[in-house]
């Protein structure tokens, strides 16, 4: 817990423009948590209800392996994970938050590596096999 607090005191201008789009369920109804801790890792934000991580990235990440076998963690426990480049954040707010509510709503059900987004669907299972 302390580290997620650590982590909540130390947002930068994206991750603090994003959760103010998020926060108080503003974001078509849904639930988001800061910092929630997924196994050894942290998600910047978070949906419990529909298991979706949400991380915002900067420069430092681009073609990060650790970032690669991050999302696979998060995968293996159920969670899909869609990534955003902090600057779009600061750019683009609206088209962020419309990827977001599509991946909520199930309008994005499939992995996506764009030069902009990276998600990684987690796709849900029933008895062992995926659907």
């Amino acid at each position: 817990m302390a580290r997620a607090r650590e982590l909540r005191h130390g947002d930068n201008q994206a991750e603090a423009t994003l959760w103010n789009e998020l926060k108080a369920k503003r974001l078509g109804g849904y639930k988001f948590v800061r910092q929630m801790p997924i196994g050894p890792y942290f998600a910047d934000f978070a949906c419990r209800s529909k298991k979706l991580a949400v991380e915002l990235d900067g420069s430092q990440h681009a073609d990060s392996s650790y970032d690669r076998r991050r999302d696979e963690f998060m995968r293996s426990e159920g969670f899909s994970v869609l990534r955003f480049w902090n600057l779009d954040v600061l750019k683009n707010k609206r088209s962020v938050c419309e990827t977001i509510l599509a991946v909520l709503e199930g309008r994005l059900a499939e992995d996506v590596a764009a030069a902009d987004l990276r998600f990684v669907f987690a796709a849900k299972k029933i008895g062992g096999d995926a659907l």
